[in-house]
């Protein structure tokens, strides 16, 4: 279907998320061709159509519907399977039922696409990055949840839109779970190579309260599913990073959930912090020194993913 040079990339899921990621793909330019494989056959194919018949007004990008044996060939396989969380829902309420549908499907895909980068987006994210290293054979560089990625965007946003900045020229992240127990090591935060804190004084800003910006942070996705009902124009702008990265091999550095083994003390569960992001997928760790305070932060957010695969038949 696609030339041998171009460049693939298969989406599993043709939901909100998924026909928005291949939408943004689309736009931006990012491949040359996009799968979308749905268990909705006619979901997928209207979306592919939908989007095919806009392409002669932009980058010239072949999509189309399949199935899990068309993964086979893909640069990158973008995973939005499962159920979408609800308002009032958790990410971790989501567990068990999506990590079935991954037990399920991946092993099958896998099989297809065994050298592809898989990029994770369905939710509890953390959890099912970890399932799919579990029920296949993909070593944990190729696997990579979209994680923080999302968050560190929306805490940057929040600091912009406080001191009058673009969010591009704002370096901050949030570690950890993407969920309720992430958080937001301030003490690599910076303006320009400034301390924030340094930063905002000299500036005449107010003091940023830390507090509500990780609330912020947190909630942002839950505010906008409680106001329009779901979430996928911004989580698919972050895909679309990290799947230009990963195509590029541009060597980003991207918050991004990854299998931990033994950083900071942390193993065996999946959660997020700065990885070096080109062709292989995860090309290098980064682990910055942290205060012992944002390490035990850390910690309590691996521990409380811990529980939760604990409680899971995988």
């Amino acid at each position: 279907m696609g030339d041998k040079n171009g460049t693939k990339i298969t989406i599993l899921g043709a939901g909100n998320v998924g026909a928005t990621v291949a939408y943004t793909f689309a736009i931006a330019g990012t491949c040359s061709d996009v799968v979308l494989v749905d268990i909705n056959k006619a979901k997928a194919k209207g979306e592919a159509m939908d989007i095919r018949q806009g392409v002669s007004f932009g980058h010239n990008v072949e999509i189309y519907d399949g199935t899990y044996e068309d993964a086979a060939g893909s640069d990158i396989v973008v995973v939005t399977l499962g159920l979408a969380r609800k308002p009032g829902q958790t990410r971790l309420d989501l567990a068990q039922a999506n990590v079935n549908i991954i037990k399920e499907v991946m092993p099958q895909v896998a099989k297809y696409a065994p050298d592809a980068i898989y990029v994770v987006v369905s939710n509890p994210v953390d959890i099912l990055t970890y399932t799919i290293l579990k029920c296949t054979d993909l070593e944990p560089r190729q696997v990579i949840g979209s994680g923080t990625a999302l968050d560190t965007s929306r805490l940057r946003s929040s600091i912009a839109d406080h001191v009058g900045l673009s969010p591009n020229s704002i370096h901050a992240y949030v570690f950890g779970e993407h969920g309720d127990s992430s958080f937001i090591p301030w003490s690599l935060t910076n303006i320009a190579g400034i301390p924030m804190e340094e930063y905002c004084s000299d500036q005449d800003h107010a003091d940023l309260d830390e507090d509500e910006i990780i609330e912020e942070v947190r909630k942002a996705g839950a505010e906008v599913i409680k106001r329009k009902g779901a979430t996928f124009y911004a989580i698919a702008m972050s895909v679309n990073k990290i799947c230009d990265s990963i195509l590029r091999d541009a060597n980003n550095i991207i918050t991004v959930s990854t299998l931990m083994d033994g950083r900071y003390g942390i193993s065996d569960v999946c959660l997020s912090l700065p990885a070096v992001i080109g062709s292989n997928g995860i090309e290098r760790e980064v682990s910055p020194k942290l205060t012992d305070d944002e390490v035990a932060k850390l910690q309590a957010s691996a521990k409380a993913l811990r529980s939760v695969i604990d409680q899971i038949e995988f």
